[in-house]
């Protein structure tokens, strides 16, 4: 695997088939001046009393012919996926340094920044709680959405305040000089039918590198997460 941390030029550099499998030449193999030699020789060591079946002699050339693109095909296959191997590690090196929301419980915050994150909010739900804690499970803050509409509730939290849906709340962080920096647990809950259900979420993170695999597979490294696949993005942020 390749992990590409800044930039995907060093990694471009090294993709060539070439520099990785150096093809090494077949002395066995059967090209077609060989292929076509051999065949000369045997017309002229034919029996004369029992010459050679002019449908045998064709069914040789198509035999060889089928042969032939046989290779050159899976020559081309090869070059096809060399190409999609490099064109996916171009694409990874855009993806460092972004940010992307992914379905996760937990995320870092940084110095200045602010955390997204997206609840899929069940109908007939009561009053939507959110706890946010550290690492460690120590409960640094507790906020109140009220009921909400069924669907996606979105929200923004800079350690801070808090805004949903594109209002800002009424509320703010019982920590004196705010939540520092570092990574954080979301549990976002709400009661359906008297009983307490845990939402899903899905929080931003910032994609601190990534790896390509021998496959051509991208799997990111996020801040505060860790590593996910390329499938799992639930959505690229500005």
């Amino acid at each position: 695997m390749t992990e590409i941390a800044a930039t995907g030029n060093s990694f471009l550099s090294d993709m060539s088939i070439a520099k990785k499998n150096p093809t090494e030449p077949q002395s066995n193999e059967l090209g077609q001046s060989a292929f076509l030699e051999l065949m000369i020789t045997q017309l002229e060591n034919q029996d004369p009393l029992s010459p050679q079946e002019n449908s045998e002699f064709i069914a040789q050339l198509a035999q060889f012919s089928s042969v032939e693109s046989l290779d050159k095909l899976n020559n081309n296959f090869d070059s096809f996926a060399n190409s999609f191997v490099a064109n996916q590690a171009l694409q990874a090196s855009t993806l460092v340094g972004r940010s992307v929301t992914v379905p996760s419980d937990r995320t870092e915050l940084k110095a200045g920044g602010v955390v997204s994150a997206s609840v899929d909010v069940p109908s007939s739900s009561g009053d939507i709680l959110v706890n946010i804690s550290t690492e460690g499970g120590s409960l640094v803050d507790q906020i109140s959405l009220g009921v909400r509409p069924a669907g996606e509730l979105v929200m923004r939290w800079d350690g801070n305040q808090i805004e949903v849906n594109g209002e800002l709340l009424d509320w703010q962080t019982s920590q004196e000089n705010g939540i520092p920096p570092g990574t954080y647990r979301f549990d976002v809950s709400t009661r359906v039918d008297g009983e307490e259900v845990k939402l899903g979420t899905a929080l931003s993170a910032n994609v601190n590198s990534v790896t390509v695999g021998t496959n051509g597979g991208l799997t990111l490294n996020l801040a505060g997460i860790g590593a996910v696949g390329l499938d799992d993005i639930k959505q690229f942020n500005e």
